[in-house]
């Protein structure tokens, strides 16, 4: 064999590659083999002190062929380099320009190197594909070591993808333009969760497409290119295709591995797929690979690879490259579905679990924020609460059980029930408390959680406050004074044993009580008792900002508190409730007591009529009446002590009737022939609302009338 063949050396493992990562975006991939030293031809000088280093245009048996990696970039600027063309593939080194040109000393319109040409070096054919090889073409992935290099590259890629479109949007980036020119994915509509059966027929929906980019930067190694004309790959897919049993395309797709598009079998695919109501073209040749996905349980769609007819075509060792992205996408995908599903399941229990909406008291208005730990851990035991009372009062509870996972977002959703059944009850704070701590026994000996119970009166400004190991309130005043309210600590829920405090205080009008848990004041930069001092603070700043006679919005407070966050802040879930007291006027409010006789209806009728001749509510004196006798008619029938009735102007006229009988009344269908038993039908038909609250000494049914 002549001495001066150009040959082919097998790229080495041992060394790392020069020219970058294997899955560059720009194409950067391959390295181009170096020539074999001729026989007799001399070594590279050694770099000695005042040498020049050989330059670029030295003989073919000089410095630049035998230099080793790293040499020529110590001895001079990095000019030997491959650099990518056009299509995204390197070239191979050829002593001048790349592709078809005239190179000195050359062949016109070959590319050949001058050297190679005197030495009459004949074309090697490539050993893979059978074509003749010259040096300066584009010559893709013609190593299995190149090709290893860009797999583990790719599918580190693909890998760092958490959610479905970030996978599909890896691989795409990972193949455009290093193994292919575009590609098409395609997906299952709707993607199947896990082990469930999907339904209905296999339908593909095209989820992302890409392609080479018009421009190059110039800066890293690419020509600038002009704007192209449109590309036949332009024109390939359709968004939506339907796989049709027992059709050419569900036979590929069940075959699992990837094929050529010329085979017979995928080139009757490819209408199905691409769609045959439009025109559609594909690179003739092995220019394109159809790629099933597949999951761990069935084909979850498909991915097409193409190159265009200005590229080297797909080898045989290609579709081994094809089978592994298309193996780690469709796994990726796997996860990233039912990831998806995991999240959905914790946001929907984490939203039933806390209020969907707060309710509409008299005398107080509230507001709320709830914030996660982190976006990957949306869970948490954080609660917060406003239960309506009898007598127009309102029970706010915040709680937190220890823990920010699916188990702790469980227990507070059973605490959470337990306390507003017990709130149903009209129990007092401090018997809630321990109600709730013998219901956090019974769950676990290890169910930990705090939570601070109120109740507010809007008639008497006062509210009562129980604690169990909960952070303090805080109580921000008309003027703007912020203070942390001194309430007993107790001991958290589930310890047992433990008796539960309350404290009445003043809750003047105007007023806001801040409730909330301990991940708003307690961080690893700051201790609780410093962040509670960092908020009341706060909120006395924003209390200037509106003055003296006008308290901040609550809305607009509930964001100022949380912009008190830093950036190291957001160690455990936030559950915040502000509530505005408004409270209830004397004026607004009359109250009676009525002996449980014959007399009570016809009295209850003339103190009724005579409260909305004060209120100048005249036009409601007759429904009022109306109702008024058959609801203290009722109440008197069973009751052994006095029965109260109180009236209650708001933004509506509200009526209660009290008495010592614990059952509560139930509306009944009255026959033609009964003589009673449509009382509570009238109040039904008549009253804007109605209902009937069970108390520790009796019951409480009250309705509401809209005012005129």
């Amino acid at each position: 064999m002549d001495s001066t063949r150009v040959t082919e050396h097998p790229t080495s493992f041992d060394r790392p590659p020069t020219g970058g990562d294997p899955a560059d975006p720009r194409g950067a991939l391959l390295r181009t083999p170096v020539p074999p030293r001729a026989p007799g031809a001399a070594l590279p000088a050694q770099g000695r002190t005042g040498e020049t280093p050989p330059t670029a245009g030295a003989d073919s048996s000089g410095a630049f062929e035998h230099s080793q990696p790293g040499a020529e970039q110590a001895a001079e600027p990095d000019t030997h380099r491959p650099r990518p063309t056009s299509d995204g593939v390197p070239a191979q080194p050829g002593g001048g320009q790349t592709g078809a040109g005239t190179v000195p000393g050359g062949v016109p319109g070959s590319g050949t190197p001058a050297g190679a040409e005197r030495r009459g070096a004949p074309l090697e054919p490539d050993r893979r594909t059978g074509q003749p090889t010259t040096p300066g073409q584009p010559t893709p992935m013609r190593r299995d070591g190149d090709r290893l290099r860009f797999v583990g590259a790719a599918t580190r890629r693909i890998a760092r993808g958490m959610d479905l479109d970030e996978i599909v949007m890896g691989l795409c980036r990972a193949t455009v333009p290093t193994f292919a020119d575009a590609i098409l994915v395609y997906l299952r509509e709707p993607l199947p969760v896990g082990d469930e059966r999907p339904t209905g027929p296999l339908v593909l929906r095209l989820r992302r497409t890409d392609r080479i980019p018009a421009e190059r930067d110039t800066e890293s190694g690419f020509t600038p290119a002009a704007q192209p004309e449109p590309s036949e790959l332009d024109t390939v897919g359709s968004e939506l295709c339907e796989v049709r049993p027992g059709s050419a395309l569900a036979e590929v797709l069940r075959g699992v591995r990837p094929v050529f598009t010329d085979t017979p079998a995928a080139r009757a695919a490819l209408p199905e797929l691409l769609g045959d109501e439009r025109d559609f073209a594909v690179p003739d040749g092995r220019r394109a690979i159809l790629a099933p996905l597949r999951g761990r349980r069935r084909v979850i769609g498909a991915a097409l690879f193409l190159r265009g007819p200005e590229r080297v075509a797909f080898e045989a060792d290609d579709l081994l490259v094809a089978a592994q992205l298309a193996t780690h996408s469709a796994l990726g995908i796997d996860k990233a579905v039912l990831y998806g599903r995991e999240a959905y399941i914790a946001d929907e229990l984490q939203r039933t679990m806390l209020p969907e909406n707060l309710p509409r008291c008299t005398g107080v208005r509230l507001a709320s924020r709830y914030l996660p730990a982190a976006e990957t851990a949306r869970v948490g035991g954080d609660w917060y609460d406003a239960i309506p009372l009898p007598g127009s009062r309102v029970a706010l509870v915040v709680g937190d059980v220890m823990g920010h996972s699916m188990t702790s977002a469980a227990i507070m959703g059973q605490l959470r029930t337990t306390a507003q059944t017990l709130a149903g009850l009209d129990l007092p704070p401090q018997e809630v408390l321990h109600h709730l701590d013998e219901q956090a026994q019974r769950l676990g000996t290890d169910r930990m959680a705090t939570c601070l119970y109120a109740v507010y009166d809007p008639v008497s400004h006062r509210i009562t406050i129980a604690n169990a190991g909960h952070p303090p309130p805080v109580l921000l005043h008309l003027g703007g004074h912020a203070e942390v309210l001194r309430v007993p600590a107790g001991a958290p829920i589930g310890v047992g044993g433990v008796d539960f405090e309350a404290v009445e205080l003043d809750a003047p009008a105007g007023a806001t009580l801040l409730l909330y848990t301990d991940g708003l004041v307690e961080s690893r930069l700051r201790d609780v008792w410093t962040g509670i001092e960092q908020l009341r603070e706060r909120l006395a700043a924003t209390a200037q900002l509106t003055g003296p006679d006008h308290p901040p919005p609550l809305e607009a407070l509930c964001d100022e508190v949380l912009d008190m966050l830093g950036p190291g802040d957001r160690d455990d879930d936030i559950a915040l409730l502000a509530a505005r007291f408004d409270g209830i006027a004397p004026s607004d409010v009359a109250y009676w007591f009525l002996e449980p006789d014959d007399t009570a209806p016809g009295r209850a009728r003339r103190l009724a009529r005579r409260a909305l001749a004060r209120w100048g509510m005249e036009d409601l004196t007759d429904s009022v009446e109306l109702l008024v006798s058959e609801v203290v008619t009722n109440a008197v029938r069973y009751a052994t002590k006095p029965v109260t009735l109180r009236l209650l102007r708001t933004d509506v006229l509200r009526c209660e009737v009290g008495d010592d009988v614990p059952q509560l009344p139930r509306l009944r269908q009255a026959r033609a022939t009964d003589e009673g038993g449509r009382g509570l039908y009238l109040v039904n038909r008549l009253a804007r609302r109605w209902g009937a609250t069970r108390l520790s000494t009796g019951k409480v049914v009250w309705f509401e009338l809209n005012r005129g």
